[in-house]
């Protein structure tokens, strides 16, 4: 019978594995096991593949696993792989145990001034993701998987979403395109995902169809924690319904864009200086703020600029963003810093903030600061200041 891959091998991977799976008529189940850490953990690698090769009834089979230091998580993620290559029939899952680190939940008002996206099916990148102290992480089942390896990485992401410690980050996943996207959400929403990013949102519709999947999954399975939603938008005509997605769910926390795909779909080149997409990434703060949630920017994609990238927050800042993607981890310091307030308009915020509380006390309609009136909204937008400085640590 044919020979079953999954994972990778080579000399450059690190945190992963390589396995075969060769389905046989007789001889029983036969495991080799080749491992750089395999006066350590060499045994209990034999053992988690025997005790998965009984759980999945394999009953003949020769299986060989070359071990680069995956994580058990991953070990199970691309051993079940194999298996459900090999025996398209099976359908049950072996699930690695949930850590303790992973049971948190989130909020709709969170602060995401960060997210850095991870390709799905990299699993080297996932245990040390939160050590930099990104806002939220991605775990991406979209763009950055090839096709032939979409259903290794829902697999992996599932396992990671339980058996890997993100530190506190709050955990995302974007899922594909519709109608393919729909699918992935059985491999997340029991497993504790925050936030869903759907891609390539251009109509209401798209939410309506993520959220009636999601709302289902979560009565079958019986899940109790909350789980949002970021479209985003990566069209014309996205663009154009931008408020309708926005407002599609109550469960949507923030919307955002994607401005390499909207500026094919225009056909204009993307610049750094953004001009092509400006009434774009106007419409996107507009119809969040309308519906009061988060509007995040799109990524910035050269990891060596870091002064470009401060220019771009502080830009994104000026136009309303809240925040924006990392494609790097040492992208993720600057953008904190950029989207803080700073001295000087936590000083203003205060000045405005006091005026408004000593007239409200006094009884007075009309609130002024010096020379000048203060209006209602402009109260609400320096307590908002106070309130990023406080959870910013200012």
């Amino acid at each position: 019978m044919a020979k079953i891959t999954a994972g990778k091998q080579g000399n450059k991977i690190r945190s992963d594995c390589y396995i075969e799976l060769t389905p046989k008529r007789t001889g029983g189940i036969k495991i080799n096991v080749k491992s750089k850490v395999d006066s350590m953990y060499g045994e209990s690698i034999y053992n988690t593949i025997k005790e998965m090769s009984e759980y999945f009834e394999i009953q003949n089979a020769e299986i060989y696993v070359e071990d680069y230091g995956a994580l058990p998580p991953t070990l199970m993620a691309r051993f079940e792989l194999a298996v459900k290559r090999a025996y398209p029939k099976i359908k049950k899952e072996f699930l690695p145990e949930f850590i303790p680190q992973n049971k948190y939940g989130t909020t709709k008002e969170r602060l995401r001034r960060s997210r850095l996206y991870l390709p799905g099916n990299d699993p080297k990148f996932f245990p040390n993701a939160g050590l930099h102290k990104p806002d939220g992480v991605i775990l991406d089942l979209e763009d950055s998987v090839s096709p032939v390896e979409k259903d290794a990485a829902q697999l992996v992401v599932r396992n990671s979403l339980r058996g890997i410690n993100f530190y506190g980050a709050e955990r995302m996943v974007r899922i594909n395109q519709l109608p393919r996207g729909l699918d992935d959400l059985k491999y997340i929403v029991p497993h504790n995902v925050h936030v869903i990013l759907i891609p390539k949102c251009e109509t209401a519709e798209d939410v309506i169809k993520v959220d009636e999947e999601v709302q289902r999954l979560r009565k079958e399975q019986k899940i109790k924690n909350k789980i949002y939603y970021m479209p985003i938008i990566e069209s014309a005509i996205g663009i154009i319904n931008a408020y309708e997605i926005a407002s599609a769910s109550e469960n949507n926390c923030a919307l955002t864009i994607g401005l390499e795909d909207y500026t094919a779909d225009i056909g204009a080149e993307r610049t750094k200086e953004g001009r092509e997409s400006f009434y774009a990434r106007s419409m996107i703060v507009n119809a969040a703020k309308a519906v009061r949630i988060s509007a995040i920017d799109t990524v910035f994609s050269d990891v060596n600029d870091m002064e470009g990238l401060r220019e771009s927050v502080l830009e994104a800042k000026s136009l309303g963003f809240e925040g924006k993607g990392c494609i790097h981890p040492r992208q993720i310091k600057v953008v904190h810093e950029a989207f803080a307030p700073s001295e000087e308009e936590i000083e203003k915020a205060k000045k405005i903030v006091d005026a408004f509380d000593a007239a409200k006390a006094k009884g007075l309609g009309v609130v002024s600061l010096g020379s000048k009136m203060i209006d209602p909204p402009v109260v609400k937008r320096a307590e908002r200041i106070l309130e990023l400085a406080k959870l910013m640590n200012r």
